[in-house]
């Protein structure tokens, strides 16, 4: 017999289905779903060493070579520590912010982190001891790796004479041109030494096709604002930002010089370069179309252009960067990625006896080539055989023995947390110069050099202002008197 003092409860379930709307029962039976999920679901934890990077061709790369790795590193042992790698692909923005984060406030890091040289300068910004990488630098030389590698592709992972990572690359640069149109109006880049050279025989290819007023091709690809491309040619000439003592040094002679320089090229009536940026459309159409002839082109740039511009296919030749002074470095040097072990890496000998592995393996130097065209820092690697094979892409020149040529040469770089802000004031200064160029309608390079001096001391007083601000640095941020 029902209670009749008792409410019904079929029936008060029946008013409150009534009462709420069919999506306020769907938010509700969603949030029942998520919380039950949620007690019963047990993700299981990943293996092994964490290991980050942030390029998509690197982490293809290495996927084989870890899975070897694991094959041969099983964790059989729940006691013992777990030498398997666990890759983990972050975008480069997300990886840095997680990577300062974990170094900065403790929380957790991948035992291993792939950098580029961007990234390092973060690092590197405040006191030695504080870095988050291992310091390598006996290890490097007690183990003979030191010796093994290019010297110079230390540099940027160097700071205050302590190193902080394996270098994956060296990244020569040499100069690219357009062989089917250089040969065809007979030129011969043999003559071509310094970049004065350059300009007096490619000359020649400033020319208006249509007939409308405007050239329609020139030499070079080169723009007074690339910032990339500035440092680049900088460093090539021996100048740059920053000395091998991180002191600034952007109000060189030669870094005026070749600023005055790079307007006169791109400015006034005896114009040889135009903007082709890389990775748009815009500029790889440009090239295609021969609207300009020659490029400054990194090793692993030449990967790029395979995928992105195939029908220039057997149309190109790669040469030395002219000098910028007779017997001067016919090469420089444009990016750069390091390998670090963290110092909250539980078990540092597995780490690193994998980052050795990965880093130092033929395996890895023939991958490292054949997919992206870039040579090893390993030296002892380059007399391997595919470093001296045709490519038919650029006229079947051996390619790789061209930049491993270049390779001992590459300028050495700073790893000043400050790199990035002082190339912004020269770039800076770079566009002050060339509207100073265009006001005055001066454009040869002796008549810019005063002027780029004076720009090049305001932009080094701006930059010198934020190192004082650096109280975690202090005097290792002077800059040079």
């Amino acid at each position: 017999m029902t209670d009749p003092s008792r409410p019904n409860s079929g029936r008060r379930f029946s008013e409150l289905f009534d009462y709420l709307s069919l999506g306020a029962w769907l938010i509700l039976v969603i949030a029942v779903g998520s919380t039950l999920a949620m007690l019963f679901w047990h993700d299981e934890p990943p293996v092994g060493m964490p290991f980050w990077t942030f390029a998509r061709p690197h982490a293809n790369q290495y996927e084989p070579i870890i899975e070897r790795w694991n094959a041969a590193h099983p964790h059989a042992d729940p006691n013992a520590p777990d030498e398997r790698v666990n890759l983990l692909l972050i975008s480069g923005e997300a990886m840095s912010r997680r990577m300062m984060s974990g170094f900065l406030s403790g929380t957790p890091v991948a035992d291993m982190i792939e950098i580029e040289r961007g990234m390092a300068s973060q690092v590197f910004s405040g006191p030695i001891e504080d870095v988050g990488f291992v310091d390598l630098t006996d290890l490097l030389h007690e183990e003979g790796i030191y010796e093994q590698i290019n010297t110079p592709s230390f540099s940027p992972w160097t700071t205050r004479g302590r190193i902080f990572g394996l270098p994956h690359d060296v990244h020569p640069v040499l100069l690219v041109y357009r062989a089917d149109i250089v040969e065809a109006a007979g030129i011969d880049v043999t003559q071509i030494e310094t970049w004065d050279d350059f300009a007096r025989v490619m000359k020649p290819l400033v020319q208006d096709l249509d007939g409308d007023g405007r050239p329609d091709r020139y030499p070079l690809s080169m723009w007074y604002s690339n910032g990339a491309l500035v440092e680049v040619l900088l460093l090539q000439a021996g100048g740059g930002l920053f000395d091998a003592d991180d002191r600034l040094i952007i109000d060189s002679e030669i870094n005026a010089r070749v600023m005055a320089t790079i307007i006169h090229w791109t400015t006034g009536p005896d114009q040889i370069a135009e903007d082709a940026p890389e990775f748009s459309a815009s500029g790889n159409k440009k090239r295609l179309d021969g609207f300009v002839i020659c490029s400054i082109m990194p090793d692993w740039l030449g990967g790029v252009w395979r995928t992105d511009m195939p029908q220039l296919k057997g149309k190109l030749k790669l040469m030395p960067l002219p000098a910028w002074e007779p017997g001067g470095r016919r090469t420089s040097v444009w990016g750069g990625t390091m390998l670090g072990v963290t110092k909250r890496a539980p078990d540092f000998d597995a780490a690193w006896a994998f980052a050795k592995h990965l880093y130092l393996s033929p395996e890895l130097a023939e991958e490292l080539f054949e997919s992206s065209g870039i040579i090893s820092p390993v030296k002892s690697l380059w007399d391997e055989p595919f470093y001296n094979e045709p490519i038919p892409y650029f006229s079947d020149q051996p390619v790789g023995r061209l930049y491993i040529d270049q390779a001992p040469n590459v300028p050495m770089r700073s790893s000043s947390p400050f790199n990035g802000l002082a190339l912004t004031r020269v770039t800076d200064a770079m566009i002050d110069l060339r509207k100073y160029a265009e006001e005055n309608g001066v454009y040869d390079v002796e008549s810019l050099i005063p002027e780029a001096l004076r720009l090049l001391g305001i932009a080094r007083e701006r930059v010198e202002r934020q190192m004082k601000r650096n109280v975690f640095l202090g005097e290792e941020t002077e800059a040079r008197p």
